[in-house]
């Protein structure tokens, strides 16, 4: 088995294409998830494992929003344990590249973890927004809508972007990647995962995260409808 300072140089050379993906993502998560891939690769893990430890971190985050008071002490545990969960949510397909490719299994439980964290993270928001109404100022049951109306947004978006993909013509091989645009990974910024995980660092200030979550949320809802209109426009020259 190569080393992990073989298996991160291995990883350099075979990153997926940045077009289409925001800033952050490009390098913060996904430089962490090669360094986890790597790690993971020395340490004899496969892929469904490291899927499996991105699973244990968000839901573990997921779960103490639910179940605890807000404090910016929890606002911080839950911030890191989603940040390494997608950290490690970017290992898990590295890893499988390292070792020569994925299975259709794992790509099936990549993305089956990936959905089912959407749903939880939004629905444990309400939870929290339902049991500590005078800490988020929520007392109003029209609040409790607000976390539905970003799971709905975020859901439909991913689901939406995942058929595309499926639906899109590949590429010729040996075509060339067109170039990624550094303008449109500054405006992916607001809907990226890794930029949305940062709200929960305002879990303390009560009012203030939930003001700032249904900011993200009606951003969330508008790029829905732009990704909508963008992905409808792209298929329909598609025949098949």
């Amino acid at each position: 088995m190569a080393s992990v300072g073989t298996a991160l140089r291995e990883l350099r050379g075979a990153q997926k294409s940045a077009k289409g993906v925001s800033l952050y993502s490009r390098y913060v998560n996904r430089p962490a998830g090669r360094y986890l891939a790597a790690g993971s690769y020395g340490a004899g893990l496969s892929p469904n494992q490291v899927t499996l430890i991105s699973a244990a971190f968000s839901f573990a985050a997921v779960a103490a929003v639910a179940l605890s008071e807000p404090s910016w002490a929890l606002g911080i545990v839950v911030w890191a344990a989603l940040a390494v969960g997608f950290a490690f949510d970017s290992a898990d397909g590295q890893l499988a590249r390292l070792r020569g490719g994925g299975s259709a299994a794992g790509e099936w439980l990549d993305h089956v973890v990936d959905c089912a964290k959407l749903t939880a993270l939004h629905t444990c928001v309400l939870i929290a927004f339902y049991r500590f109404p005078e800490a988020y100022g929520t007392a109003g049951d029209g609040w409790l809508l607000v976390p539905l109306g970003f799971q709905f947004a975020a859901v439909v978006t991913f689901f939406g972007g995942l058929l595309t993909e499926k639906l899109k013509p590949k590429p010729a091989p040996g075509s060339p990647a067109a170039a990624p645009s550094t303008l449109r990974a500054i405006a992916l910024l607001p809907v990226d995962y890794g930029v949305f995980c940062l709200v929960f660092l305002l879990l303390g200030g009560g009012e203030l995260f939930r003001w700032a979550y249904t900011g993200l949320g009606a951003v969330a809802a508008l790029f829905l409808l732009a990704f909508l209109a963008k992905w409808f426009r792209e298929l329909s020259a598609v025949r098949r």
